[in-house]
């Protein structure tokens, strides 16, 4: 690979050897503190994505996961594959409750539309073709519009390869960019989940915390046609027969021990300007705190007195519960913190930095003062627009989708929007069948009535003038007046019957326009006016790209000229952090965190109800010490979950946890409420994230759940 930004930047690293969510090419860079940290194997078997153990290590599109078995069994978080199991579950047939195992292939389950395994085959490096020296002169929608055909004709090249899935990702803030060639497996089937007494104990009081007692474990199996090839689902299909599957480690796990974690992590935001910061943390974390718990209310409000929508709504509760405490955290640890000052300080020594040399000037300055002016003009819409978003009906926005594709498709294809081109189809399609099992009129009635009183009390400038028209808004309604706008827009949908929404995914635009039915008239009402809006937005965002990219260029030259090593933030794209497994003095809560959570403390913590309801034979089992080969020696215990060092944000939900040998010992899942702002700002000294332990993945599949033939298939036995 050529020398690009990202092996310049990388000159010395001792001083972060817990820090950073490195790409896996970068690796050979850091292999000093690798060995020095502990691992065994070659650090350069790591940037070969095809061979062991990177090719064992999948993403299911939000969450990490990784093949455990030659038969293309795939293990992750319980909170994973918690939507797959709430699709599966009936009130008569409670799966999230009861759990779920597949004693055999045909007793598996699909798991919920649109569910998919992607497995990363290749990266490379495309800056040069994305931002041609001819892109590099444009700006605002024009650049977007030029980096979006690049980005197409690229993309659909590498898809010439069928049964793959190839993105164009930015790096950066749009400074590099590389290519993602992925096998796209489509047949996904729920094998094995514990009940929630055991995936999900300790539900919310337990989310982000520790001690920690929850098996967030799950199995998904990969399924191609018979000829290997992937497909979509059929009973014909076969499993999945993977390159490279993780080994269970030989031996447990203890506290200094060498511990690394690769999969897929979403969002981090360590490269942001300090406006971003203080922009976020004290208008838009507050904001959506806000607006989560009112939601969650809602929900529980209009679900208490009908299992099959409270089963409906579960995931999507699980998931506003997750990041409402997610950030709520970061605020609390913001309120005590000295960052934006720290952030700010160092913001004014780049461009000090910058200014001290005529060269650097004029190379970067007007781009750093053109960002931070962008970047108002972006925060200040976006608060003008914040319940603008929630405000519209789902499926209203189904519908939009709907009108939307029906134009693109009167394009060629490499002419069609990206998100609408004939790649994209198969997941718009699931989108529309899934509304079945996750959707409620009346749920979604209150959630829309909720924001729509707060965007009607805006002031009619700030309104969006085409929504208020399709929806009957007008100054100074009331709360019963929108509710009677609401009403009548749903009564004259039947967007809600399934096959109905189907139908329309291969209409054309003239039977959009000749439709009475309301959201389908909305949509086609909303369509040149929609089209407008995203056209101010790529204004505003090719504008934004240009002078952000160039940010980071400085920032980086900057950081190199200082002999500090600089990684991109996370994008979704495989990267590998590595650590030791350790505890914390003093804990968030004033007391030592010791490493390792035993099953004692599920025995101590379960009251029988609720979110403490472990199942009565996991208790039994720890009653009469039934530990079997799991007991580890020194804590006379099966170990639940450990703390590390790892540097990790959402997404790598799921991750394979590996020893120095790259053998399997356990899945991350969580970190801890006082170091979830790392995400923004690294703190060396308290980030901490939870595993759960293989031991005790393990020991309940055996002693609790019975899932002898899963131990049998990844050679636990």
């Amino acid at each position: 690979m050529k020398k690009t930004l990202i092996a310049l930047a990388i000159l010395s690293t001792s001083a972060y050897a817990d820090e950073g969510m490195w790409m896996p090419q970068q690796l050979p860079q850091v292999a000093k503190e690798l060995k020095a940290a502990g691992l065994k194997l070659d650090p350069a078997t790591l940037t070969k994505l095809t061979e062991f153990p990177m090719g064992a290590i999948v993403s299911l599109g939000g969450c990490s996961a990784s093949f455990v078995s030659p038969q293309g069994l795939v293990a992750t978080n319980h909170h994973c594959v918690y939507g797959s199991v709430a699709h599966n579950s009936t009130p008569e047939r409670n799966l999230l409750a009861n759990g779920f195992l597949a004693h055999n292939l045909g007793e598996e389950l699909p798991a919920s539309p649109g569910s998919r395994i992607w497995v990363t085959k290749a990266v490379t490096d495309v800056s040069k073709q994305v931002v041609t020296p001819e892109v590099a002169k444009l700006s605002g929608k024009a650049r977007v519009d030029a980096i979006e055909k690049n980005q197409k004709s690229i993309q659909a090249e590498c898809e010439k390869d069928a049964g793959h899935r190839c993105t164009v990702s930015s790096y950066y803030g749009g400074l590099e960019y590389y290519l993602i060639k992925q096998l796209e497996i489509r047949d996904v089937r729920l094998v094995h989940a514990p009940p929630e007494g055991v995936g999900k104990f300790g539900g919310d009081t337990d989310n982000w915390m520790w001690p920690r007692h929850t098996g967030d474990y799950g199995f998904y199996r990969a399924y191609v046609s018979k000829d290997g090839k992937a497909a979509d689902y059929s009973k014909d299909n076969v499993p999945y027969v993977p390159q490279h599957y993780l080994k269970l480690a030989k031996e447990g796990v203890k506290e200094g021990d060498f511990i690394m974690v690769l999969g897929y992590p979403g969002r981090t935001n360590r490269h942001r300007l300090p406006s971003e910061v203080g922009f976020t943390f004290d208008w838009n974390y507050p904001a959506f705190v806000k607006q989560s718990a009112e939601s969650l209310a809602i929900i529980a409000d209009t679900t208490k007195d009908n299992k099959d929508t409270a089963l409906k709504y579960a995931s999507q509760v699980a998931s506003i519960n997750n990041y409402y405490k997610n950030r709520q955290g970061m605020l609390d640890s913001y309120a005590g913190s000295d960052m934006l000052q720290r952030k700010t300080a160092e913001h004014e020594a780049l461009k000090q930095w910058i200014n001290a040399d005529a060269k650097r000037k004029a190379e970067y300055a007007s781009d750093i003062d053109v960002v931070e002016k962008l970047i108002a003009q972006r925060d200040a819409e976006i608060k003008r627009d914040y319940y603008f978003g929630s405000s519209k009906p789902r499926l209203l926005n189904t519908a939009r989708m709907l009108y939307r594709l029906a134009n693109e498709n009167t394009k060629p294809d490499a002419d069609r929007k990206a998100g609408y081109q004939v790649r994209d189809v198969p997941r718009l399609k699931s989108s529309v069948d899934a509304l079945v099992r996750n959707y409620d009129e009346k749920v979604d009635k209150a959630l829309v009535l909720n924001s729509l009183i707060k965007y009607a009390a805006q002031p009619a400038a700030e309104r969006n003038a085409a929504f208020d028209s399709v929806v009957g808004i007008k100054d100074g309604m009331s709360k019963a007046d929108l509710q009677a706008a609401l009403d009548k827009l749903y009564a004259g949908s039947k967007l809600g019957d399934l096959a109905e929404r189907k139908a329309w995914l291969d209409r054309k635009p003239a039977d959009f326009k000749a439709s009475d039915d309301a959201f389908i008239k909305a949509a086609v009402a909303l369509y040149e006016p929609d089209l407008k809006d995203e056209a101010q937005e790529e204004e505003l965002g090719g504008k934004l790209q240009q002078a952000y990219a160039n940010y980071m260029k400085a920032k980086i030259a900057y950081m190199h000229s200082k002999g500090q090593a600089v990684y991109p933030d996370a994008n979704s794209t495989l990267r590998v952090t590595f650590g030791k497994i350790a505890g914390r003095d003093p804990g968030a809560d004033g007391t030592t965190w010791k490493a390792f959570t035993t099953v004692e403390g599920v025995a101590a913590k379960a009251t029988g109800q609720g979110e403490f309801n472990a199942p009565a034979a996991q208790l039994k089992a720890i009653k009469a010490k039934e530990y079997g080969k799991y007991m580890d020696p020194k804590l006379k215990s099966v170990p639940v979950a450990y703390l590390a060092t790892l540097d990790i944000t959402g997404g790598n939900s799921g991750s394979a946890a590996l020893n120095a040998k790259g053998e399997w010992i356990g899945l991350a899942f969580d970190g801890t409420l006082d170091s979830i702002i790392s995400d923004w700002d690294f703190n060396k000294k308290m980030t901490r994230d939870i595993q759960v332990d293989l031991r005790y993945i393990l020991w309940n599949m055996k002693y609790v759940d019975h899932a002898d033939n899963l131990l049998k298939e990844m050679n636990a036995e």
